[in-house]
């Protein structure tokens, strides 16, 4: 019986030698391919999953304290740059206005009467000047006549008492002369009393003028200000004002999040910093999609600093409880705009991130000077260009010239779509004043 055993197990040992065989073939083929890859791919690899999504969050604040009246947008709403988001009472500062403009009124005609003054403190020191020449040439006719009087006196052809008159007449006709003198020097100093007023500056442009055009634009501009206007486009989060609430200007009413603009911080472990670089290349995973969808970047930028040292509470690693932990240093990811827009993501969302270091040309640090904003807003330009027109019209009304431009707190369309009731209480127009 043990014959044919042995014979069959000598028969399967060498099915069971070439399976063996393959089966090692595989493995050794398995980690050269691995390892080629390695060599030429992935020990060019840095990963973490330690990163995240991230954007400009804008914080919605007054600049002037007020009663809400109006809320125009809510959590999850899309809003444009321009639109109107909260609207104040603006009751209080439009009072202030209306004062503001009638002071700028009367100062404009205050200063007209300032210049007109000249015209006529001009023709005063003329007249008396006019005077004074009067007065010395009647002077000067009195002491010819004295002096033809006096040898004829010493013959008798002339009184005594005759030629006393005549010396009388003179001494009161120098009197008059050097009282025309005295007006005419009161004359031109008041003259140049009221030039030093006036000089070298025009209505326009005179100090009381552009004080009081001053207090106007800035009531104008408080009156702009008790609407809130979503600075750029975005989606709204954290609505935390309501309707009624009295509210200080800094305070936070609402959270703007531009999504159309994110990036990811991506937090890598001090030891993987040796080899990572500006402008490499990047692919990034999100949790929420998961790996069917993959995001494309490139590194723009690396931290000044760990993430630790600018803790709120920074580890004191001095005290002698020392732990050394690794630090994390966070490297900012540009993302593809194309691919955002196709896959929406949210401020805060986990994301797997893989950085391509082979290219080693880029720096670990910027030394270019950024030459145009990080964010910029054009909303609130139109408000001051408002309020200078404003001071124009009011101006322009006092000199009895033409308006400039009809100045009015203007509503954007995005506005009227946001709140139309809000809108048709605040675009009530404000006419010049014109003080009689």
């Amino acid at each position: 019986m043990s014959e044919p055993l042995a014979s069959n197990k000598e028969a399967t040992n060498p099915a069971r030698r070439r399976g063996l065989t393959l089966i090692a073939a595989a493995v050794a083929l398995a980690a050269i391919g691995w390892g080629a890859w390695h060599w030429a791919n992935g020990r060019h690899m840095e990963t973490t999953d330690n990163a995240y999504v991230a954007g400009n969050v804008v914080q919605i604040t007054p600049q002037v304290g007020g009663t809400v009246v109006s809320i125009g947008a809510d959590d999850t709403d899309y809003v444009k740059a321009g639109q109107l988001l909260v609207k104040l009472d603006p009751a209080d500062a439009r009072v202030a206005l209306e004062q503001a403009e009638a002071q700028l009124a009367q100062t404009v005609r205050e200063v007209r009467t300032l210049f007109a003054n000249n015209s006529t403190l001009k023709a005063q020191v003329s007249l008396r000047s006019a005077d004074l020449a009067r007065a010395q040439a009647e002077t000067a006719r009195l002491q010819d006549d004295v002096a033809r009087r006096a040898p004829l006196m010493a013959s008798g052809a002339v009184g005594k008492e005759e030629f006393q008159h005549a010396n009388a007449q003179v001494t009161s006709a120098k009197s008059t002369v050097a009282a025309a003198q005295a007006a005419v020097v009161a004359a031109q100093e008041q003259l140049a009393a009221s030039q030093t007023q006036t000089e070298g500056t025009s209505i326009e442009q005179h100090p009381n003028v552009q004080r009081a055009s001053a207090r106007v634009r800035e009531a104008y501009l408080a009156v702009q200000r008790a609407q809130l206007l979503a600075p750029l486009d975005g989606h709204v989060a954290k609505r935390g004002v309501q309707v009624g609430q009295r509210v200080q200007a800094g305070a936070p009413l609402m959270t703007l999040v531009a999504l159309n603009d994110l990036w990811v911080d991506a937090n890598f472990k001090e030891s993987q910093l040796q080899n990572l670089r500006i402008g490499q290349p990047a692919e990034l995973v999100a949790d929420v999609y998961g790996t069917k969808v993959v995001y494309h970047g490139k590194v723009t930028g690396l931290g000044a600093g760990t993430g630790a040292a600018f803790a709120l509470l920074p580890a004191q690693n001095a005290t002698g409880n020392w732990i050394k932990v690794v630090q994390r240093v966070p490297v900012r990811i540009a993302l593809d705009p194309k691919e955002v827009s196709e896959h929406a993501l949210r401020v805060g969302l986990s994301m797997d991130v893989k950085v391509d270091t082979a290219d080693q040309s880029g720096k670990t640090l910027s030394d270019t000077q950024r030459t145009t904003p990080v964010a910029a807003t054009a909303v609130f330009d139109e408000q001051f260009k408002a309020a200078d027109d404003e001071v124009a019209n009011i101006i322009a009304a006092n000199l009895g010239r033409k308006a400039v431009a009809a100045a009015s707190p203007k509503v954007t369309h995005a506005q009227a779509s946001g709140a139309a009731q809000a809108q048709n209480h605040a675009s009530a127009p404000m006419r010049a004043p014109v003080v009689q």
